[in-house]
């Protein structure tokens, strides 16, 4: 009988731990792609910027976390090729702009999650760029081995001024939107 209560209490135990156990999904870097799209008042630039590590952290099939490293030397416009590509790959990685030389990675920590269903999920995260965090929202939709977002960052609370009409006059058709659009995918 000694036995039997022992077996059913390490029975009990496992399926406990099992039960709240947590697992992390590391993301692949190399299968990941994170596409950018910058808006001023004549046009916009796109381009992309490569993800450097990350992982999502699931208990049972619920996603409860997750953390991200983008490499900001990576830069890339692909909307325009030649010398106009250069200079504005160079500018962007200015301290003008996200000053990749002091700054060379910026992260993503989720800090909560709400399920709205159907695999969405409202995120609230800390977003780092140029060494200064800020929180952000934006809605998560995970599917079997990918997740995916698309959302908007303002990065003037990250210290990026440069042409913005918020803090600057006479610009004219010189100014560049506050706001830069992210479209993301995750492959785990």
């Amino acid at each position: 009988m000694k036995n039997f209560k022992s077996i059913a209490l390490v029975l009990v135990a496992l399926v406990t731990f099992t039960a709240t156990a947590q697992k992390s999904s590391k993301v692949d870097a190399l299968k990941s792609t994170i596409n950018w799209v910058g808006k001023k008042v004549t046009g916009a630039h796109e381009g992309t910027i490569t993800l450097k590590e990350g992982a999502l952290i699931f208990k049972g099939k619920k996603l409860v976390g997750g953390n991200f490293t983008v490499d900001m030397t990576t830069i890339n416009t692909t909307d325009l090729s030649g010398k106009g590509k250069t200079n504005l790959d160079g500018h962007l990685k200015s301290d003008d702009f996200f000053g990749v030389e002091k700054f060379p990675t910026a992260t993503l920590v989720i800090k909560s999650l709400g399920e709205k269903g159907n695999g969405v999920y409202a995120v609230t995260a800390d977003l780092t760029i140029k060494g200064k965090t800020e929180s952000i929202k934006f809605d998560l939709t995970v599917g079997k081995n990918t997740a995916e977002t698309s959302l908007k960052i303002d990065r003037t609370k990250y210290g990026i001024q440069y042409g913005s009409g918020s803090f600057f006059d006479n610009l004219g058709d010189k100014t560049i939107s506050d706001e830069f659009e992210l479209k993301v995918k995750l492959v785990f």
